[in-house]
């Protein structure tokens, strides 16, 4: 038996792949396939290990695209924050965004956005039909209840408490540079396709200034065994990434940038609040109704819908309900874990929303959507920005968050290609479950759409199903090992369900949740 500390085990309906879907991406109306399973409640460290493993959820439904089968396959993608410096079109949003606060500037020609996931990711895990069909069958009522009288009979008990609601304001306190992974790639060059742009497989191009100062940086560090710099901090500033600043022309930090000072007599005024989603905090109830409403404008005017759709519930479901239990440990962040709405309140209303998730190593991006009435301010971006700005507050105190999860990176589309422009980032192999710098995966793709990141031939998932039998499952109120469940059964085709939902969740995960069954 598997122990829970501190709370509820993680509960989880499975539903295997049976058909291809319409794809989200490139609009094949059979061409998009997954497994998924719908989470009646969810640990934070059971969701971390599965976003590991390419996993992704969307409300309470948790899907895994069947990567060598699936038209467009879509590749876990994480930015190294802790390393991260803004590229010039970078700063040129964060520049925008200050321009417009302390003078009111509004920059005049169209301005093309990156939004977070502004599209759906999948045509199942976005489908509001589905989701609403699956919560309408898998949220049993007395689930839950079966379950706490299960684990109170053991004497597993626990009590939570609301963390209050977090803001970011100007006064952000910096971070100390860790070391990060040992990174071992292997340079790779490879020659950009005329009219394709940029080319994503070289690092974004520097002055040469820049190029020697990061020389003199990597020298300080080989200098400094425990990969750490104490940053300049003046008044009003965190510490830079960089050494010490010696000279007034030092390129600026991301929080530099953000948190720049504005005059007293600013146009405008932003505030960032972090508010919990799920338990809903009393912050997040009371500004619910003005949230959807920022939403609704945003799929008028930005995917076109229809003005009765999405109707509140289906908003609800889709980006407030969250399977994540809320979770206060001491060394965890001041907020806490779970799932949160970054809330973006400028002169006193909402002009956007990230839908994030706070994990034991991760800041993990759900969703975005703004006001379009400001689109000129490339929110997309700017939020991206804001959250891996987040991360590296988090990292502060809670030294193994230290990554920004961006969600999928699909290469054969276009408009999901931006987030590889986040450097540095790594993609989650599809099969050895292993991360691989960008620059690596980059050349692959370009000739197939699915490939094996990791070049080791020998190497395997690390956590494999190895003993399913350990798998733990909940059936007729009793909590009970596979080995144990499936003498009971005969139906040869849930035999190959379970086995086939052990490979995908990997042992550990199948030892610590309990796979719900009829």
């Amino acid at each position: 038996m598997a122990f829970w500390a501190g709370g509820s085990p993680s509960i989880v309906d499975y539903f295997p792949s049976e058909d291809f879907y319409r794809c989200g991406y490139c609009k094949n109306e059979s061409g998009s396939r997954s497994n998924g399973m719908w989470a009646h409640s969810m640990t934070v460290q059971d969701y971390q290990d599965l976003i590991d493993r390419g996993w992704r959820r969307s409300g309470k439904y948790v899907y895994k695209p069947v990567m060598n089968q699936t038209c467009c396959p879509q590749y876990t993608i994480r930015c190294r924050p802790l390393q991260f410096q803004p590229s010039k079109s970078h700063k040129k949003v964060l520049k925008k965004m200050l321009k417009f606060l302390a003078k009111g500037e509004v920059p005049k020609g169209s301005c093309e956005d990156e939004p977070m996931d502004s599209t759906m990711d999948d045509a199942v895990a976005g489908d509001f039909a589905l989701i609403n069909k699956l919560d309408i069958q898998c949220d049993l009522k007395t689930l839950s209840d079966d379950v706490k009288e299960s684990l109170e009979s053991e004497g597993k008990n626990s009590k939570k408490e609301e963390p209050q609601e977090l803001l970011q304001s100007q006064d952000f306190i910096g971070e100390k540079l860790g070391s990060g992974e040992p990174s071992h790639s292997v340079k790779v060059h490879t020659v950009p396709k005329p009219g394709k742009g940029a080319d994503l497989s070289k690092p974004p191009c520097r002055k040469a200034k820049e190029i020697r100062k990061e020389r003199k940086r990597l020298k300080l560090m080989q200098q400094n065994p425990a990969g750490e710099l104490e940053g300049f901090q003046a008044q009003g500033h965190p510490p830079s990434l960089f050494a010490p600043k010696a000279k007034s022309n030092q390129p600026k930090s991301l929080e530099d940038l953000i948190f720049e000072s504005l005059p007293e007599n600013a146009s405008h005024k932003l505030e960032v609040r972090v508010v919990r989603s799920s338990p809903p905090s009393s912050q997040f109830k009371a500004t619910l109704l003005e949230s959807y409403q920022v939403y609704k404008r945003y799929q008028m005017v930005i995917h076109k819908n229809p003005p009765d759709t999405p109707t509140e519930s289906q908003f609800t479901r889709f980006l407030c309900s969250s399977p994540l239990e809320a979770e206060t440990p001491p060394n965890g962040p001041d907020c806490g874990y779970g799932s949160f709405h970054q809330q973006y309140w400028l002169d006193g209303k909402i002009i956007a929303v990230g839908v994030i998730d706070i994990l034991p190593n991760c800041v993990s991006s759900v969703y975005l959507y703004y006001d379009p009435d400001y689109s000129f301010l490339s929110l997309g971006v700017y939020s991206a920005l804001r959250e891996i700005a987040f991360t590296r507050q988090l990292h502060e105190k809670t030294s193994q968050l230290s990554y920004y999860y961006m969600g999928f990176y699909i290469h054969s589309c276009p408009k999901m290609k931006y987030k590889g422009q986040y450097r540095p980032s790594d993609l989650l192999c599809p099969e050895t479950y292993v991360w691989v710098p960008i620059e690596q995966c980059l050349p692959s793709l370009e000739n197939s759409k699915y490939c094996r990141f990791n070049q080791d031939p020998e190497a395997v998932d690390e956590d494999r199903s190895t003993e399913p039998d350990r798998l733990q499952v909940f059936h007729k109120r009793a909590i009970m090992p596979y080995g144990v469940y499936k003498k009971q059964q005969k139906d040869p085709s849930e035999e190959a369900a379970v086995l086939q939902y052990a490979s995908l969740v990997g042992q550990k995960c199948s030892e610590r949740m309990l796979l719900f069954r009829n």
